[in-house]
């Protein structure tokens, strides 16, 4: 309870072995989960604070006492002048499974009053892992939070409560199979818990110091640090932050920064300043919003199908961007090294259009399945050459006619514009063109921040020198900025505030050696700072310059990244939070959809027969509380065991001016009638899952062959055909369907002769081919063989039949 969720489990061979650590536990150095509680005493909950540091009460460092006692303390100390006071944090007790046994531990929704007090006599409460109705006195510790008992990816499903545990434990499975979206959106009904998983996971970039923005673009953003009341006063520096553009992740979707922030803003620490692909203003952002009807459409929604309108599609509301990663290596042969090079043999010009003058695709290029993304040539084994080609070798040297084509192609079902190319080459070697250029650009970029982290600091520097020189005099007339200083001028705010930046330096000033000695404390500090700085862009160049350790034998490596926008399709798989997962069935014209009373379509079609069984429930209320929440323009919090109760959804939605059952006659958008019963109408959050039909669609026509049994492989990556196996082969003698059945297994799958046969028949168009003997026969006899039995395949030679279809007796043939 509290340790482990028994919500998050994987389904399948894993389910029950693999196990996710609930919100609040913690393990000991004992390597126990703990969970944490807090105490009740005599019917009250009380707080207690942990020391951090004691100061000068008789406290000790790390004890817990309890929150009043420790303020009193504080307080009397307050009375005596520079006295040091102690610092705390508040703090619960930790408990390990065996531990909580002894205690009586009640409900963290325990009704109490506002002195913490139970309201109650008789509390729910654990013992020994029984609930019971124990008196409150008799009560030891209380929960810390209703959502102690549940996992980080079950405490984001509002209404859990509401779901029956099979379904919230594919609810919480499949938010991590949710691809980011182009335009994420966050929930309109969440748990709360959504800004703090954002923040937690590290994808977005957090405020390390508070400051002022100083510049922000796409791709970087630049703090100049000034920690307000900061021990030091004359600390000075700058902190960049660069921000990931379109890099691909290991399920080959997008992560791409967005800033939130603008030019001079003001930041504090551990502010959000930059959004990823999966946020949406600091807050986890899976999926979006749609407008649902709950109920059925012309049967196409049947069994888990759903139905979308056009506009999902029109206004990109489900695109996502996926990266595909393709890679090739030039290796050093025993025939010589390969070569990357534009110059490929038997290749037509309009193919290479796309590579540059070293044979790489050019960033940018939209590429199709069969375009080539690197040319490469290897080293041909030497052949008998025939006089011709001697003659050629002769004339034109060495490299006539000896490499073969060996580049990189893109494979089927990629479509899209590379983005990014990335050649590492071996230490050592000399690099490319193409290889130089990505390289100085690199460079260029770091030599960037660097100027931009030094300009900073340095306005910095004066800035902090000039607050230091208000009320000092002028040493002698002069003019500085445009602005006449007469000698025993004292500078104030706003005359120094005239003067530019750079000019400070040339300000004559009367000597006053506590002045000179801060100034140059500064200037020794920034110096310090820029010298650290170069030296680390200095490493990070030599790095870069040095090459990169390949495996043994390769000389170069070329990455290729290719970036596709999937809309989404039929057969997609799409799902909402509640383990509501469903298959596009449909798109259906803006025009066609349901619509509401005022004209407005829906957007989504659900079946209502997969909530019933399903257990559930939780999805109709989001959809009615995200209805009345969109109206009213409110973003809502339902903690998990916590939630917004039905009472409080039904004033909501009357407060919107909405139906209070939350459902509506709609008109059928085909005909314009009325459809003859209410249906459930409202905002539902979806996610577009990772199993896009894009990625799973397949088709062979002739392809790789298995070496052994000469059948087609099997599986979209290997090129491979579908498997007809044993029960479809039934199915079809069931049909007596004989001629489709003896194509499947000869001609179709491993008689090697049958099928050249029958493309050579294909091709020169005529139909007349005959299945042979499949090679299954073959690996069969070979088999047996190899268990000493000499099986042999004979041919029977067919007896003459006489035309009225009497067989010829034996003495007819004249062998008496």
């Amino acid at each position: 309870y509290g340790r482990i969720c028994p919500i998050e489990t994987p389904e399948g061979p894993n389910i029950g072995l693999i196990s996710s650590l609930s919100c609040y536990a913690r393990v000991n150095e004992y390597g126990f989960i703990e969970t944490p509680y807090r105490k009740v005493k005599n019917g009250r909950i009380i707080d207690y604070v942990k020391i951090i540091h004691p100061g000068q009460s008789s406290f000790q460092m790390g004890e817990m006492v309890e929150k009043e006692e420790f303020e009193k303390v504080v307080a009397q100390l307050r009375k005596k002048k520079k006295a040091q006071l102690p610092v705390a944090e508040p703090t619960c007790f930790y408990l390990t499974a065996w531990e909580e046994e002894k205690y009586n531990i009640a409900q963290a929704n325990a009704p109490v009053n506002e002195k913490g007090e139970f309201i109650n006599d008789l509390v729910s409460a654990r013992q020994a892992g029984n609930f019971k109705m124990i008196p409150k006195d008799q009560i030891d510790f209380i929960d810390v939070s209703p959502k102690q008992l549940v996992s980080l990816s079950a405490s984001l499903i509002p209404f859990l409560e509401h779901d029956d545990a099979n379904r919230a434990l594919m609810g919480s499975n499949m938010q991590r199979q949710a691809v980011p979206l182009l335009r994420p959106e966050a929930p309109l009904v969440g748990t709360g818990m959504e800004h703090l998983v954002a923040k937690g996971s590290g994808d977005v970039v957090v405020c390390r110091r508070s400051g002022v923005v100083e510049f922000v673009d796409a791709e970087r953003i630049i703090v100049r640090v000034d920690e307000e009341g900061a021990a030091n006063e004359y600390e000075v520096g700058t902190d960049l932050y660069l921000l990931t553009k379109f890099l691909r992740t290991n399920q080959n979707t997008c992560m791409n920064h967005r800033p939130l922030v603008r030019k001079g803003d003001r930041v504090v620490k551990g502010q959000i300043l930059a959004d990823s692909s999966c946020t949406d203003k600091g807050e986890l952002a899976l999926g979006r919003n749609v407008l649902c009807a709950f109920m059925p459409w012309r049967g196409y929604n049947f069994e888990d199908a759903v139905i979308v309108s056009e506009k999902l599609i029109k206004d990109d509301i489900f695109t996502s961007i996926h990266i595909v990663e393709e890679s090739i290596e030039a290796r050093d042969t025993k025939l010589g090294p390969e070569e990357i090079t534009r110059d490929i043999p038997n290749v037509p010009d309009n193919i290479l259009r796309n590579l540059d003058e070293n044979g790489i695709v050019r960033i940018g290029a939209y590429v199709k399945p069969g375009d080539i993304l690197v040319g490469k040539v290897a080293p041909k084994g030497e052949t008998q050459l025939s006089p011709e080609e001697k003659l050629l070798k002769a004339i034109f040297g060495e490299k006539a006619l000896d490499v073969k084509d060996a580049s990189l192609y893109c494979p089927p079902g990629i479509e899209g514009t590379v983005i990014d190319v990335k050649i590492f080459t071996r230490r050592g070697s000399e690099k490319g063109p193409r290889a130089k250029a990505i390289e100085e650009e690199e460079i260029r970029k770091m030599e960037r921040n660097l100027n931009d982290e030094i300009f900073i600091l340095e306005m910095e520097k004066w800035r902090k020198i000039r607050s230091l020189l208000v009320g000092e005099e002028v040493a002698r007339d002069q003019k500085v900025s445009g602005i006449e200083l007469k000698k025993g001028t004292k500078l104030t705010e706003a005359l120094l505030q005239k003067i530019n930046l750079e000019d400070i330096p040339k300000l004559k000033l009367k000597d006053n050696p506590e002045r000179v000695k801060k100034v140059k404390d500064i200037e020794r500090k920034v110096k310090r700072q820029i010298d650290a700085m170069r030296a680390i862009h200095k490493e990070k160049v030599e790095a870069l310059k040095r090459g990169d350790e390949l495996s043994p034998g390769v000389i170069q490596v070329i990455k290729v990244y290719i970036a596709m926008k999937r809309k989404l399709s039929v057969g997609d798989k799409i799902s909402g939070r509640h383990g509501n997962k469903g298959i596009i069935a449909k798109i259906v014209p803006e025009e066609d959809m349901p619509r509401l009373p005022d004209g407005t379509p829906v957007e989504i079609v659900l079946n209502p027969l997969g909530v019933p069984s399903r257990m559930n429930v939780g999805q109709i209320l989001e959809t009615h509380l995200g209805w009345a929440a969109k109206h009213l323009g409110l973003w809502v919090a339902s903690p998990v065991f916590d939630g917004i109760s039905e009472e409080e959804i039904k004033s909501l939605l009357k407060k919107a001016g909405l139906p209070e059952s939350g459902k509506l006659r709609l008109y059928d958008g085909i005909t314009g009638e009325l459809f003859d019963q209410e249906a459930t109408v409202g905002y539902i959050y979806i996610m577009k899952l990772y199993h896009l039909v894009d990625d799973k669609i397949h088709a062979r026509s002739t392809g790789p062959y298995s070496l052994i049994t000469q059948q087609p492989l099997g599986g979209k990556a290997q090129f491979g055909g579908q498997r007809f196996g044993e029960m479809e082969v039934w199915a079809l003698e069931a049909y007596g369907a004989a001629y489709t059945l003896q194509e499947l297994l000869t001609v179709k799958s491993d008689d090697v002769e049958g099928r050249a046969k029958m493309y050579e028949a294909i091709v020169k168009g005529d139909l007349d081919f005959k299945p042979g003997l499949p090679e299954s026969v073959n690996v069969l006899i070979r088999e047996l063989q190899s268990l000493c039995l000499d099986v042999e395949l004979q041919k029977k030679e067919k007896e003459e039949i006489l035309p009225w279809g009497i067989d010829v007796p034996q003495i007819l043939k004249g062998e008496g």
